[in-house]
Parts: structure tokens; sequence; C-alpha cells
């Protein structure tokens, strides 16, 4: 699929709220575009539907090239839950291409983090507060609890707090405002 400026915010940052998708910045007269296209194209379809490509010419949308900074091409920009979360410019080979995708279709970090809490019971009042909506209620109770707590405690609520702002976003306003006081609270 090819986005313009007009398309963009719906087949990309709307889109990628239900499945990772895959930004292709090429040009017609960019040789190591011709390159890296098929082998994003072949890798992709081979995920089956668990990514979607979209590609961008530079050319006759500048605007968008300038916004996501993309100074060479080509550049490859991965989008999750309405924001870029990895990117390479330039070819690389079929295996360094199907690693990026394959990691692109993993849970995150923050989001491994979370479905071991709940399995384990661990949290469970920050869990709940998450649950029902209310993430600076579980920030909150997080960072309430740094203060007193022990160093190796200390990391893992640090690591509860960086999960919760992950799954919020980085642009988010309770993200903004809790992630200033969790530095504050650490150093």
């Amino acid at each position: 699929m090819d986005a313009t400026e007009q398309t963009f915010a719906a087949d990309v940052v709307e889109r990628s709220a239900d499945v990772p998708v895959v930004v292709d910045f090429w040009a017609d007269w960019c040789g190591p575009c011709r390159m890296l296209t098929p082998v994003l194209e072949r890798e992709i379809a081979a995920r089956d539907g668990q990514v979607a490509l979209v590609k961008v010419d530079v050319d006759a949308n500048p605007a968008l090239a300038d916004e996501y900074g993309v100074r060479g091409i080509p550049a490859v920009k991965a989008f999750r839950k309405g924001r870029v979360v990895n990117e390479f410019v330039g070819v690389q080979s079929p295996q360094a291409v199907a690693a990026f995708l394959d990691a692109l279709t993993q849970p995150t970090e923050g989001e491994q983090l979370l479905t071991s809490l709940r399995e384990s019971g661990a949290e469970s009042k920050v869990l709940a507060a998450l649950d029902a909506g209310d993430p600076a209620a579980a920030l909150e109770l997080v960072l309430g609890e740094i203060p007193d707590a022990l160093p190796e405690r200390r990391d893992e609520l640090r690591r509860l707090a960086l999960a919760i702002f992950d799954a919020l976003g980085p642009e988010d306003a309770v993200t903004l405002a809790y992630r200033r006081r969790l530095a504050t609270l650490l150093y």
C-alpha cells in the first residue's frame, strides 16, 4: 500500500494500533531502494498479516519525510501504537530484515512484565488500577513505595513504572508527569 501526506495518519498511525506497520520511505531514482523493497515485501508476506507494509515516496511526500526525519533512503520505520518503535536506514540483508520484523511481532519488555505480573498475581493493586483505566493511580502506588524501598525493590518498581509508561506511550500526559517524578525519586 502506498501512503500520501493525506492518508498517512489512517494508513500508518491509526492502523498501527491493531498491527505493527512498517513504512518504507523510498524514491523511484534510488537504486538501494529497489534492492530493499522486494526483501521487505517477501519477509512481510511471510508473516501472514502480522505486520503491514506501507510505502512512502519521499519525492511526492516531502512533508512526511521531513516530519519523520528521513535524511537518507531507503529509510524504514516501524510503528506500533501510533509511534515509531524501531528503524533502520540503508539496504539490509534478508536475515536482518527478518529479525527486524520478528522483533515487531513480539511483546515489548513492558508488555512481558505486565503479563508476568498478571500470571503471578503480584502487584494486584497496581494492576487493578490499570484495569480500571486509572494509570495515574497505578503510578501513585508504584512511586509511593520507592522512597522506602530497598535497592532491588526500587529497581522492580522502576521497571514497573517504565512498563506503564510504555503502555501509555511517550506523549501521554500521565507519562510526562510521572516520568519526571520517577526520575526525581530515583536520582
